[in-house]
């Protein structure tokens, strides 16, 4: 310290004052250089990159509302602990004003789902440069941007993505496109999201199951083809395709979802089919018709690309109880769902009979006998035990005239059958009508509880089950006594699904004992009484 003091001491006057001249300088080189190399920073942030995670019912909500946007993010972007992306949103939320913003809502659940980490860019541009961006060709996209929507739920049962803003549908590709400008959201390159629109997740890792179909915002109309037919009204993309041909599957995949998602545009809705079978369509015409004014389009079809304002892809409603309505998520009820059946397929019974004492009404009986497996081998004998309890009893098999057993199916009291599909019919059924299933041997409880026993509850149906002995099975018949197909179903079950399918619901058939199932008969009146 000393030594630098004589040093400088040393200097003659003239010398110091040239040093003081070479220090300013070198200090004003050195500031210009600064602002030179670092100027880019000081202004709006280019490009915010985040890394989302996607937890249990989570969905990416995506909004372009430029006059919203600071209050938005205050209002709707979770902070989470530990996440650092999202906490400087919210405290910097002042660099994105007036700008364009992606938004992820926060689900119920933090984990981060088999590992799934979708990527996404938050472009920030500063407004007052919009005028030297836009083009001649962009100016007619001005007003469609005013509010671009994607939201996109993928870990549900059942996927599905809403979208709001220029979308255009092109079966050639089988993607649905929404367009945005250059400042818009979401022009992360490559950013899409595939979606299977069949409303049993669980499934559709099969091959060919159904269509799958890609979501993705492009910047630019140059970079997919012009629109070949525009639609005023919006619209909903589904899949025919799954298990779409066994009635269980027809109404708990597809008919009920379909409801829920459709049912509130009161049928200003165009419905847009994929996996289209024309079979289908025409065995459902009346639900379709009731749905939508509009005649179905083959989405497949790829020679035309579609143009909508509004767009869901996939469909909603659909939770893990089957031929259900989550009332919670949804402003509809299989009690509304019902109802609409009763009024679309002109539907006169609403409640099932109450017979009094004295009363010479017959309670009506129908028996499903089913025609391949699970079918009852002396439904004589029961119909006639049936009979001589007071029953009316009727025989019949649903076929593909949906609304001519939809009126018989209305006109019982009492529905009975095999463990299978004919009885998804319940849904025509009366108010307060019984469903007696007759359960197969071979551990089936498990199935016939999920399918028929649970939906029967939100359906205002009573239950009743019998649970067939191994003696009432036609397997005994196919294998000895001593046979793992009689001794163990378990041990079959551990074979796998198919194994299991094809011995206890493909091979077996049900030859009720009358005697013992008598009191179920009678315990089905006793309800009527009541």
């Amino acid at each position: 310290m000393y030594n630098t003091i004589l040093l400088v001491r040393s200097f003659r006057k003239q010398d110091r004052k040239r040093l003081g001249y070479g220090a300013l300088a070198a200090s004003l080189l050195i500031t210009f250089s600064f602002f030179t190399v670092f100027n880019p920073y000081l202004g709006s942030l280019p490009l915010l990159s985040f890394r989302l995670s996607t937890w249990d019912d989570q969905k990416l909500f995506v909004v372009n509302d430029s006059s919203s946007c600071l209050q938005m993010v205050k209002e709707i972007i979770p902070i989470n602990d530990g996440s650092s992306s999202q906490e400087a949103v919210a405290r910097d939320a002042e660099m994105v004003r007036n700008n364009k913003k992606l938004i992820n809502d926060d689900g119920s659940s933090r984990k981060t789902v088999n590992g799934i980490i979708i990527e996404d860019s938050l472009i920030v541009n500063d407004t007052s440069n919009s005028q030297e961006i836009a083009t001649a060709a962009d100016a007619d996209a001005a007003a469609m941007d005013e509010k671009t929507e994607l939201r996109c739920n993928i870990m549900g049962r059942s996927e599905f993505c809403e979208m709001k803003g220029d979308i255009r549908i092109d079966g050639n590709s089988s993607t649905a496109f929404i367009v945005s400008s250059e400042t818009d959201i979401l022009t992360a390159e490559n950013t899409s999201w595939s979606i299977r629109p069949y409303a049993r997740k669980e499934a559709l890792g099969e091959k060919d199951f159904a269509r799958k179909w890609s979501v993705k915002p492009v910047t630019s109309r140059l970079d997919i083809a012009r629109c070949t037919r525009n639609h005023s009204v919006p619209a909903i993309l589904f899949s025919a395709g799954g298990y779409s041909g066994n009635f269980f599957h027809a109404f708990t995949d597809i008919i009920i979802p379909l409801y829920s998602t459709a049912r509130t545009f009161n049928r200003e809705v165009q419905f847009l089919m994929t996996d289209r079978k024309p079979w289908w369509i025409a065995k459902f015409k009346t639900l379709f018709e009731a749905l939508s004014r509009y005649e179905i389009i083959d989405i497949d079809d790829r020679h035309d690309v579609h143009c909508f304002h509004s767009l869901t892809i996939g469909l909603k409603g659909r939770n893990n109880k089957e031929l259900s309505i989550d009332s919670s998520t949804s402003p509809y009820s299989m009690k509304d769902f019902r109802k609409f059946l009763r009024s679309w397929y002109s539907l006169k019974k609403i409640t099932a009979a109450i017979i009094r004492d004295g009363d010479k009404r017959k309670p009506r009986l129908l028996i499903i006998p089913r025609k391949r497996s699970r079918s009852f081998t002396n439904v004589g004998e029961i119909a006639q035990l049936a009979e001589s309890l007071s029953y009316q009893v009727i025989v019949a098999e649903p076929g593909p005239d949906v609304s001519g057993f939809a009126k018989i199916i209305n006109s019982c009291d009492v529905l009975m059958g095999v463990h299978g599909a004919g009885l998804t019919n319940i849904v025509f059924l009366p108010e307060n009508a019984i469903l007696i299933q007759v359960v197969p041997f071979g551990m089936l409880e498990w199935a016939s509880r999920a399918s028929f026993e649970d939906p029967a509850k939100d359906m205002n149906i009573r239950y009743l089950d019998y649970k067939i002995k191994v003696e009432e099975s036609t397997l005994i018949q196919q294998y000895p006594a001593d046979h793992e197909v009689l001794r163990d179903p378990s041990a079959i079950g551990k074979q796998g699904w198919v194994a299991f399918r094809s011995i206890y619901l493909d091979k077996q058939n049900v030859t009720l004992d009358v005697e013992r199932f008598r009191p179920t008969l009678v315990k089905a009146l006793q309800l009527l009484h009541q």
